[in-house]
């Protein structure tokens, strides 16, 4: 490979690292779980689980499925949950038992919902009670043999746990009513696996760890598998960079972001695992107030986040009020941190907010910012260890040092593929040298800067919306004639949807597109902004040219 630069390391980094200390997460997982037994692994709502309880409830799930529910290593088993203490003892006991996971959203709609369990082929779910309604209306259309029902307040305790479960169904009424022919509960499950003898499954490198979906760089919703031989890589590679500043037993870690999203997952739940850190469940971050009541309770050292949620905390009057002398360092993904913010964050708590990227097909991270105080604001920072990065441009030639490329990635954590798509996946994996699709450019210094997105999907708070899948909902109203979706500028959200629209019908409301994509689109993909024209501008072959439509949106409005 022909380099134009030289990578830098932070002091105490090596460039290569020995990725072979653990064959599977089998060896992480004993390991601390042998290690941290004592300390604290999970707390959610007031509970907390040690590292010892977490063990033998993963061994009690582990048996359900193996001996109750007669499922095989290579099965697929989705999850679906907000952050929870059943999370946690279901992911693991999954893993340790060689099932694969397929993490899933749980505001999905049911056609989402469809979509990814049968393309992964799951025979089994976990499933929150608030959503089990959703997946009534699409089971008979999965492979679903065996579900499992688990309500909000279950890990809490027999006081607790039913006070929140009353509150949740009745008061709140947050459980709309479902009918599934059969179904487990969480509670007896862990109950019907505590009979059993647990017996390790054997479990390779090369075997896949998760189905974690994503619409990659264009089009539908894929699974990528990531083996864990990749996670694994990819949690030493951060741990090594990490290790300047954390510390084993002594971590409390905030997790706000979900853990079915591959940020947290990796992040939160398995790099702080290593670490016997005690990691702080946040279930709804969205309620800002509750959220900060909860921080108020902890002297963290580490939280995770998103732009939009550092921005959310930097302005709530009683987050300035907290007590930020044991916190270390923020951690921000999924979407580029603003200045502003980062700036902010660094004045209010007095640490630095520091930025990484990466992407699910990188299980996920492949450049972080340096933790020894060199890190540079605007920049995704350096590559990791056992990471090699190169630019090129559209011809597939490298780009001299300070020109923009699209940025390729080869590395141990690169994913195998996406899941019984091969075609997609050579169109993305070339010679080892994994596509992101990102345009950057390197500094002088060996920084790296995000500066465009050479495909289209639009990044709203750190989730992909792929216009695709917008267009193919709002094409399907019967007073829609044509569609085009683009992203354009949102302070909150970095960037919104937009769908312009050729009516059929000249009755169509704008307030009717969006109640029509509310039924049928997860919030977060619904348009933010949607305006009517007479046509769309295409190729010479009937192609709608997104990028001609969001030049020309530009140039008459602002957002």
């Amino acid at each position: 490979m022909k380099k134009f630069w030289t990578k830098k390391y932070p002091a105490g980094v090596d460039d290569k690292l020995s990725l072979n200390n653990y064959s599977s997460f089998v060896d992480l997982f004993n390991e601390g779980f042998n290690k941290y037994s004592d300390q604290i692994a999970f707390e959610n709502m007031g509970k907390s689980i040690s590292y010892k309880e977490l063990d033998t409830l993963t061994q009690h799930f582990s048996n359900f499925l193996i001996h109750e529910l007669n499922l095989k290593k290579g099965d697929r088993i989705a999850i679906q949950s907000p952050n929870v203490l059943q999370y946690p003892v279901a992911l693991f006991g999954a893993i340790r038992s060689g099932i694969i996971v397929v993490n899933t959203n749980p505001l999905y709609t049911p056609d989402e919902m469809k979509h990814q369990f049968k393309d992964s082929g799951c025979k089994a779910i976990l499933i929150l009670s608030n959503f089990a309604h959703n997946l009534e209306k699409i089971i008979d259309e999965t492979e679903i043999e065996h579900v499992i029902v688990s309500d909000m307040g279950d890990m809490l305790g027999p006081v607790k746990g039913t006070i929140v479960n009353f509150v949740v169904k009745y008061i709140k009424k947050m459980v709309p009513s479902y009918s599934l022919k059969s179904h487990h509960t969480f509670k007896s499950a862990l109950a019907k696996g505590k009979k059993y003898e647990y017996n390790q499954v054997e479990i390779q490198p090369n075997d896949i760890a998760f189905l974690q979906y994503t619409g990659g760089t264009t089009g539908v919703s894929k699974g990528a598998m990531l083996s864990h031989k990749n996670v694994i890589s990819n949690v030493i590679q951060v741990s090594a960079w990490m290790d300047i500043l954390l510390e084993e037993r002594k971590e409390i870690v905030i997790t706000a972001l979900p853990l079915y999203h591959i940020f947290a997952l990796v992040c939160n739940a398995l790099v702080m695992f290593k670490y016997g850190a005690r990691n702080i469940l946040i279930t709804n971050p969205r309620d800002m107030d509750g959220f900060v009541k909860e921080l108020s309770k902890y002297k963290f050292s580490i939280i995770t986040g998103v732009n939009t949620l550092f921005n959310g905390l930097l302005n709530n009057t009683n987050f300035h009020k907290l007590d930020f002398s044991k916190l270390k360092v923020a951690f921000g993904g999924g979407m580029a941190v603003q200045d502003i913010v980062a700036n902010k964050w660094k004045s209010v708590t007095g640490c630095p907010l520091v930025e990484g990227y990466g992407l699910t097909e990188t299980s996920p991270v492949v450049t972080i910012n340096p933790l020894d105080g060199t890190n540079k604001i605007g920049t995704i920072g350096l590559p990791l260890p056992n990471t090699d990065i190169k630019f090129v441009d559209d011809k597939n030639k490298e780009v001299p040092k300070g020109d923009r490329g699209e940025i390729c990635v080869h590395g141990p954590q690169v994913m195998e593929g996406y899941w019984k798509r091969k075609s997609d996946t050579d169109e993305i994996i070339k010679d080892g040298w994994l596509y992101t699709g990102d345009i950057g450019v390197i500094d002088n210094d060996g920084f790296i800067k995000i500066v465009d997105r050479k495909k289209e999907m639009v990044l709203v708070s750190g989730f992909n919306v792929f216009p695709n899948e917008v267009e193919h909902v709002i094409s399907s109203h019967p007073k829609v004639l044509e569609v085009g979706v683009i992203g354009v500028p949102d302070k909150k959200t970095t960037e919104a949807v937009k769908a312009v629209i050729v009516k059929k019908d000249n009755s169509l409301t704008e307030d009717e597109i969006k109640s029509f994509c509310k039924e049928k689109l997860t919030n977060y993909k619904c348009p933010k902004h949607i305006s009517f024209t007479d046509e769309l501008p295409k190729s010479n072959v009937g192609k709608i040219l997104r990028r001609i439509i969001k030049e020309k949106d530009l140039e008459v409005n602002s957002y």
